[in-house]
């Protein structure tokens, strides 16, 4: 019956569906308090169906593509969502990405129906959940150290807030104002979709959009398989590493093996590194979401970004890895720094099944920088802030320069927005002319930005390719390696990828961030990096 789902109706409901998600990030982007969600657009918001599959998902982040699915199956496994009730959950074990990203759940009752029609599903990164350090991003060795951990519970129940639940959260995390605020944002956005889909439904019926869905799901896998039926089939291999875990361990390696056969593509991570002290552990849905966003990239198309793209896909991570952690490890870094190694590591084991589509390396670090204190009045702020950098070389093409690439898709966050909510100021951006990899096609120049306080300010970096320089492809040369400095006077002191100190006022911290590697060798074809067999 979906096949012969007539194609205009088809395109309509995509688009509907997808700009009923695009609406609500806009409402949350409107009303939420603190400038990570408002200026940077640190946020996903999903649809899902009455079985919770994925239906549609804003372009918003590529690292929730796979995670969002996982946290609303967890909401529903652990309660009964009634007409009213809003779920709440950032636990990494529960579906969840790392504590700072919290995802709230409502369910869509249409009349008097027994059960939902759909579920809505928005998530965001709060600038401060509690931890050992401002902005909830340390260097920990526990999860319990990164922040207040919320298993899937309800916010509010039957139309009405849990007090007692909010405020107790509240009272763990250093702006409990901003922090209430943007959940508050969040919470208009779920009813924001809600009427979207009432409206919906009584346009189209309820019976015409269920089978809508089925239809939709379908193309998705359709159009995957066919992107994969047109890489050359055979197994892959790659491996690349994380330069540290922050704590001691170093070349923390990432292996994958990818078999393409008959339209499906099964990827295993099996020799990766164990689970590690510190924090780049990444759970399971991450490493999803890595995997799913790498193959959509690759079908060359506007594949819909809803469950059926993920079924031709079978990702073995065997637990205990730092592609599948276990509780209790900390995972604040996995959500944003293992996760771009891992899509290195994917598109370079399909290097050789489809060279015309795969690019060099990009930046390889969302750059993660976190400040936080007390201003001058005495009033606590927490900042967080990921930097661009440059993107790998493509075939045919240069790299971009000072972007953002691969798992992150936030924006710059304005200087003016920076400088008017908090006590330090931004003295230098600019591009970082030369840092891009050399080939036929050069890579993109990675950033400088630079920070200076007007106070005392606890910062914490997690950042990578620090050590390891961004791969070329092609014969194409690396990308160079990122830099972090604190300057003072005269003096330059060169700083690790991950660490935590205080910036004094009269300091300045310089993040010079990676830039992409190069394609193809000036005047020849070059060699491929993937290891092949058949």
């Amino acid at each position: 019956m979906t096949a012969r789902f007539d194609p205009i109706r088809l395109g309509v409901l995509d688009h509907l569906f997808a700009s009923i998600a695009e609406e609500m990030g806009a409402s949350l982007m409107r009303t939420a308090f603190s400038v990570n969600i408002k200026e940077r657009r640190d946020l996903s918001c999903a649809v899902f169906d009455a079985d919770a599959r994925l239906v549609a998902h804003a372009a918003h982040i590529p690292v929730h593509l796979g995670s969002t699915p996982a946290c609303v199956r967890a909401v529903l496994d652990a309660m009964t969502l009634d007409p009213g009730d809003v779920a709440i959950v950032n636990d990494p074990y529960a579906g969840g990405t790392h504590l700072p990203d919290i995802t709230l759940v409502s369910p869509v009752y249409v009349g008097r129906g027994r059960r939902p029609l759909f579920y809505v599903a928005n998530r965001a990164h709060h600038a401060d959940v509690g931890g050992i350090t401002a902005g909830s991003m340390p260097l920990a060795r526990h999860i319990d150290e990164e922040g207040v951990r919320i298993p899937p519970r309800k916010l509010r129940v039957r139309g009405k807030i849990d007090r007692k639940f909010l405020t107790g959260f509240l009272s763990q995390v250093r702006t409990p104002d901003e922090r209430e605020g943007d959940l508050r944002a969040q919470l208009a956005a779920n009813h924001t979709a809600e009427a979207r889909l009432l409206a919906a439904v009584a346009k189209h019926g309820a019976p015409g959009l269920r089978r809508g869905i089925d239809a939709l799901l379908d193309y998705a896998e359709r159009m995957t398989r066919a992107a994969i039926r047109g890489m050359k089939p055979g197994r892959y291999a790659f491996e690349d590493a994380l330069d540290d875990d922050g704590l001691g361990t170093r070349d923390v390696r990432i292996r994958a093996r990818v078999t393409l056969r008959g339209g499906a593509a099964t990827i295993d991570f099996t020799g990766t590194h164990p689970q590690v002290e510190g924090s780049v552990n990444a759970v399971l849905p991450v490493t999803l979401s890595a995997v799913f966003y790498v193959f959509r990239c690759l079908a060359g198309e506007d594949v819909p970004s809803n469950a059926g793209g993920m079924r031709p896909l079978t990702v073995i991570a065997p637990e205990g890895t730092v592609v599948n952690a276990r509780y209790p490890a900390p995972v604040a870094g996995g959500n944003v720094e293992t996760s771009q190694r891992i899509v290195d590591v994917v598109l370079g084991a399909l290097a050789a099944a489809a060279p015309d589509r795969v690019p060099a390396a990009s930046c390889g670090s969302m750059n993660n920088v976190t400040l936080g204190g007390r201003d001058a009045h005495g009033r606590p702020f927490a900042y967080y802030e990921t930097i661009g950098g440059g993107m790998g070389a493509r075939p045919g093409l240069p790299g971009l320069s000072g972007v953002q690439t691969h798992m992150t898709n936030t924006l710059n966050t304005p200087i003016e927005a920076i400088e008017h909510a908090f006590p330090f100021r931004v003295c230098r951006y600019a591009l970082r002319r030369g840092s891009g990899g050399p080939g036929k096609y050069r890579g993109g120049d990675g950033v400088i930005r630079e920070y200076e306080t007007r106070v005392p300010a606890e910062v914490t970096l997690l950042t990578e390719r620090r050590a390891r320089a961004p791969w070329g492809l092609s014969g194409g040369g690396t990308g160079a390696c990122g830099e972090n400095l604190l300057l003072h006077r005269a003096m330059l002191r060169r700083l690790p990828g991950k660490i935590t100190f205080v910036l004094q006022p009269g300091e300045r911290l310089s993040i010079r961030t990676p830039g992409g590697g190069g394609w193809g060798r000036v005047g020849g074809a070059g060699r491929r990096r993937s290891r092949t067999s058949k």
